[in-house]
């Protein structure tokens, strides 16, 4: 005693037969796309049927998967300091098994331009001088700087030296007040007497 069942091979072959995709009858992707949004805490996906939708006070309106991540949520919680979220994962590099090849950024080439005191062959040509040639310039350069320095020394000395006497000179035959002396202006004596 068999009981006939609507769900025998012959029934199911029958029904899958214009649902069968070839190159004639193309799939409708209107039809076929399911909308799949995604919890607004977690990031995970939520298919349809299944999830909550939580309306804040100012109608923004957030989806969760489960009670869980709601829960979290209403917590305040971050979700990128809790393991399982998608944010958390996708921040620490988990799960990520085919390496992304890394973007190639443009090596900066330097480019030697000219200097104002120097134009460019004169730089090459000191670039290329040889590490003792550069020393023994740079040693004559700084021992004719320093002879300058010591020559125009001993000029300043001899300068002040010679205005010192001839101020002394002029000083002798003058009786300064202590306060003349100190560098005060001179009173202007009255003319009108």
């Amino acid at each position: 005693s068999t009981t006939h069942s609507p769900f025998s091979n012959a029934a199911l072959q029958h029904d899958a037969a214009p649902n069968r995709r070839d190159d004639k009858n193309p799939p409708n992707d209107t039809t076929d796309k399911m909308r799949v949004y995604e919890d607004s805490f977690s990031g995970q996906k939520i298919y349809p049927g299944k999830g909550k939708l939580y309306v804040r006070g100012d109608s923004k309106i957030f989806r969760f998967q489960n009670g869980k991540s709601e829960s979290l949520f209403l917590q305040r919680k971050n979700p990128r300091k809790i393991s399982w979220t998608v944010l958390y994962r996708r921040q620490h590099k988990k799960g990520i098994s085919e390496e992304v090849a890394k973007k190639r950024t443009r090596r900066t080439v330097k480019n030697q331009r000219a200097i104002v005191g120097a134009s460019l062959d004169v730089i090459k040509e000191r670039r290329s001088q040889r590490p003792e040639a550069r020393a023994a310039a740079r040693a004559a350069a700084i021992k004719e700087g320093k002879a300058k320095k010591t020559e125009s020394e001993s000029e300043k000395k001899a300068n002040k030296a010679k205005n010192a006497a001839s101020a002394a000179k002029g000083q002798a035959g003058k009786i300064a007040s202590k306060q003349g002396a100190k560098g005060a202006a001179v009173k202007v004596q009255a003319k009108s007497r």
